[in-house]
Order: structure tokens, then C-alpha cells, then sequence
């Protein structure tokens, strides 16, 4: 009956060292390049970071030939720009599904990631910069007795 603690000081010996951080490391494939794969709606992305002078090539295309709109270049540069990396990877990406949005959604969400895999001190930028959450809104699906999703039929009276 001794041995049970019986105040507060004596259980605060029992508390256990808090968990640590989980530690990130680096990871790369064979040939040196870091891949991961991003998603957005319906679009997924494949991508392949290795150093290199700063090319982007998307489905054997480059990504302005790929992406002609300037916002959906910029969505793709956003992650690169924050971790202040232009010019030093060369970036391959194969991305399917979806529209033109969607996959410049993707393929930011997987650049985003294969630079934390490349480069684990980058991590906190990113996260920071919310690139490596996945946006989980997908299209809501359509409903028996409705147009669209929830668009009705036009009433009528008569």
C-alpha cells in the first residue's frame, strides 16, 4: 500500500517525455530526382524533380505551351517562388483528368511536395504557404429527380 504515489508532486515523475517530432528525410529514386504525385478535383499529377537549369515540361510539353492562360503558369510557379528555387530543377510532370484548372491545381500540389521530398528544410515554407494541403472539393454528384446536382425541374402550374 506504500508504494501508490498520494500527491501531486510525486505523480508529475510519472508523466513520459513527449513524443517527437516526426523527422523528415530526404527521398529520391535511383536516379536522383524526387517524386510525388498532386491532386486536385479530378486531375492527378505525376511529378519528377531532379537539379537541373530550371525546365518544366508537362506531357512531353512545355508548361506555356501546356497551360496558355497566365494565371494557371503562376498557379504552377507559386510553390517554386516561395521556396526561392527558379532555375535550379528541372521538372517533369505527366498529369490526366479533369480540366485545365484542375490540373494546374494538381501539378502545383505535386511540385509542392516533391520539393519536400528533395528538400526537407523547405517544408515549413510550404506548409506556411498552404501548397501541400490537398484541396478535397470535388464536384458534387447529381441527385434522381434534378437536372444538375440540385437544379429543379421549371415548375408549372398548368
Amino acid at each position: 500500500m506504500s508504494d501508490k504515489t498520494r500527491t501531486l508532486e510525486d505523480l508529475g515523475g510519472l508523466k513520459s517525455e513527449a513524443p517527437a517530432a516526426p523527422v523528415h528525410v530526404q527521398k529520391l529514386d535511383k536516379h536522383g530526382r524526387a517524386y510525388a504525385t498532386g491532386k486536385r478535383k479530378d486531375a492527378v499529377a505525376r511529378v519528377w524533380i531532379k537539379p537541373g537549369r530550371g525546365k518544366i515540361v508537362i506531357n512531353e510539353k512545355d508548361f506555356t505551351a501546356y497551360f496558355a492562360r497566365p494565371v494557371l503558369q503562376m498557379m504552377l510557379m507559386q510553390p517554386i517562388k516561395a521556396a526561392n528555387r527558379a532555375d535550379q530543377y528541372d521538372i517533369n510532370v505527366t498529369v490526366a483528368g479533369g480540366g485545365l484548372s484542375g490540373q494546374a491545381g494538381a501539378v502545383r500540389h505535386g511540385i509542392s511536395k516533391a520539393l519536400t521530398y528533395y528538400e526537407p528544410d523547405l517544408r515549413p515554407v510550404l506548409k506556411r504557404g498552404g501548397f501541400l494541403t490537398r484541396d478535397s472539393r470535388t464536384v458534387e454528384r447529381k441527385k434522381y429527380g434534378r437536372m444538375k446536382a440540385r437544379r429543379s425541374f421549371q415548375f408549372s402550374k398548368r
